[in-house]
Formats: structure tokens, sequence, C-alpha cells
């Protein structure tokens, strides 16, 4: 097993954590830069918009199905392979894209390369916890998150002008193409963290240890706040096309840069966040993120109560929200990681099942709200998520203080 810094691990430890991030990026460009082009898709296979949103939701829905067995399996035979096999996987379902003649097929390939988020989130995140310690860990996902940001930051403007070159279906190619090079970089560079041939893949012990998880109300609240601060972003990477495009009228070009303030906000928090990693304790910046997240979501959904065509305060508020978030989320998943000694591959997968569980029940609650009410329904349940998320992390860090106390006595 490996921990890596600057001095020990040279040019390895910062390959590895770029490889990482670049098959992090190529799964999420692979949904914000066929956004676009998602109604193109809906019109060849002939069904109605309510279709767009069903893309990210099969994705995500991807991303939970597998955590449960990828967590505690790379804790057995290690992070390595495992990861490994995860991008070759996402690989392969990229290529099979060229092939699908129906929405229904479409979706369907949408989940399954939506598993690729099992890989990042179970095995990734978990090798990069403990590769490096606690500050560094820290910084380097806040600036993983940054490049992570590009894809729905330059995705919808990329996918726009793509398209106006070639068809959605070359755009898998790309992504491909881009997590073939993250391939190479991690098999080169990527550490063994793990790997304990004592861990059991028996269902009665991942049960046991899943339901023990389960019992953990620091790794539960951690994971349910994770979820409820993140499903404004992705009710708007999935629903903004519905609502600019097809609602608004605009084109795709307005429609992408109308993503750049929300987006560049997160990369602005995320920096802020880099920067302070290394100089106040972990949970400084959670707390000052705590205030824009409800702010900014006070401000949209106040905007849009008083004029539901009003796009430009409703992505005003989901801006300072965003930088909020940027603030918050690397601290909180490095202290939910920790909050119990199992090991991390089993604490990451139950963070990931229960978070992106609560992302997808969001989005389909932010689209039934929205098709039922327009932007004033969206905001309004996107303004309750915070709410509920603010009162989680507030009882979060509480127990976590608690629990710092009792271990320096």
């Amino acid at each position: 097993m490996a921990s890596l810094t600057p001095g020990a691990g040279g040019r390895r430890s910062y390959i590895f954590p770029l490889s990482l991030v670049l098959f992090e990026f190529a799964t999420y460009i692979a949904h914000d830069m066929i956004q676009p082009g998602m109604l193109m898709v809906t019109q060849e296979f002939n069904v109605g918009p309510e279709w767009v949103s069903a893309s990210l939701t099969a994705y995500l829905m991807g991303g939970m199905v597998l955590q449960w067995l990828l967590g505690p399996l790379s804790d057995k035979i290690g992070r390595r392979p495992v990861l490994l096999g995860g991008v070759t996987f996402f690989i392969l379902t990229c290529l099979a894209t060229n092939w699908i003649a129906s929405i229904e097929q479409f979706v369907l390939l949408r989940f399954l390369q939506g598993t690729s988020l099992c890989f990042i989130g179970a095995v990734g995140y978990a090798a990069i916890q403990e590769a490096f310690d606690e500050a560094r860990s820290v910084r380097i996902m806040a600036l993983m998150a940054n490049v992570a940001l590009l894809a729905p930051l330059a995705g919808p403007l990329a996918g726009a002008a793509f398209l106006e070159i070639g068809g959605w279906r070359t755009m898998f190619l790309l992504f491909g193409g881009v997590s073939a090079l993250a391939l190479l970089g991690l098999w080169r560079t990527m550490p063994e963290t793990a790997g304990d041939s004592q861990v059991s893949l028996s269902l009665k012990s991942l049960a046991g240890g899943y339901l023990a998880l389960l019992r953990n109300r620091q790794v539960l609240a951690g994971s349910i706040a994770i979820g409820l601060v993140t499903i404004p972003c992705l009710a708007w990477v999935a629903l903004s096309p519905v609502i600019l495009i097809h609602e608004a009228g605009m084109s795709r070009l307005d429609y992408a840069l109308l993503q750049l303030p929300v987006f560049i906000a997160m990369i602005v928090g995320n920096l802020t966040l880099g920067k302070l990693a290394t100089r106040v304790p972990v949970d400084r910046p959670i707390r000052l993120g705590m205030w824009p997240v409800l702010l900014g979501l006070i401000i949209a959904c106040v905007a849009t109560l008083l004029d539901k065509h009003n796009y430009l305060w409703l992505t005003a508020g989901l801006s300072i929200y965003g930088f909020g978030t940027g603030l918050v989320n690397a601290g909180l998943y490095r202290l939910t990681l920790f909050s119990s000694d199992a090991g991390k591959g089993s604490v990451a997968a139950m963070l990931g099942m229960v978070s992106i569980l609560v992302f997808a029940l969001g989005i389909e609650l932010a689209k039934y709200s929205y098709f039922s009410d327009g932007t004033r329904g969206f905001s309004v349940v996107n303004l309750a998520c915070g709410i509920v998320w603010w009162l989680l992390l507030m009882a979060f860090l509480r127990e976590w203080r608690r629990r710092s106390q009792v271990v320096k006595v």
C-alpha cells in the first residue's frame, strides 16, 4: 500500500489525481456536452421533451447500482484493478452509442455509462483520501472539483458548437478517447492504497457492514447532506435545456452562456476552499459556505415566485448558491468518510449510494414540480432541499465537534 507526497511520490503524486479527474471530466462531459443536443435526440426518436431529464436520472441511477459491491471489492483486492476495469467499461459503453435505435436503448446505455460514477466515488475518491493527508486531500479534492466543473461549464458551449459540425452520436467517440488517456495515466501512476484478503464479500457480511453504516448517524447525515446540497445544481443541469430552450425560446448558444455564471461561481468557491484548506480547520469553510447556499436559493425562489419568467435572477441566485457549494462539498466529504472506522471503500460506497439516491429523487421531484408549476415549482423544491440540508448539516457539525473534543480528552 502506498501513500503519496510531492517529495516522495514525484510526478506520480500529480499525475495520479490528474488522471482520475480526467476520467471524472469525461464522465461528466458525457452528460453536459450532450445536453444542448438532447432535444435533437428526442426528435430523432420521436418522443416528447419530458425525456430530456430521463438521461440524467438514468445516469445517476447507474451511478448507484454497483457502489455496494465496488467499495468492499476494492477493500479486498485493491483500488487499482477495480478502477482500471471501470474506466475500460465506460470506454466500451461510449463506443456502443453508435448502434442504438430508440430512446429506450439510449436511456439504458446512459444507465450503463452512469456506472462509471460508482468507480469514481467508491474507489477513486477513497484512494485519494488514503494516499494524502487531510489538508492535502481536501485541497486536491477542491482542485479536482474545479476541473470536473469545467464539464458543465464548457460542456454546453462545446456541445452547441460541436453540433454545428457533427452529430450527437459522434460526441461519444470523443468521450471514449478522453477516457482512454485517463486509463493510460492511471495504469502508469495509480498507487495501491488498499487490499486485505481477510475482507469478506459474502452477502451476509456485506449486509451487516452496510447495516452498521446505516446506523451510524454521522455517515448517514453527511451522505444525505451531500446529496441535498447538490440537487439544485443537478436539477439545473437536467432541466435548463427545457427551461431556457424549449420554454424561453433561447438559442443553444444563449442557453450555454447562461450556464457560465453558475459554474464559474462554483469554481471560485472551490479555489477559495483550496486557499483555506491548509490555513483553517476543515469545518471552517463548511460553516462559511452555508450562508451563500441558503441566500442564493432564497433569491432564486423569491424571483421566480414574483415572475416565473425571471430567468436572469434565477441564474443569479443559483450562482450565489454555487459559490457556497464550492466551499462546502470537499470538506463535508472528508468528514463523512472518516466518521466511521469501517473500510473506506465501504464508507465511500455507502456515501455514494445514499447521495446519488437523493440526487435522483431530487431531480425527479424538481422535474415534476417544474412541469406542474414552471420555474416557481422548480425553485421551491430547490429551496426546500437547501433548508433540510442546513438543518442536517448543523446537527452533523455539532456531533463532529463533540467527537473531536472526546478524542482530544
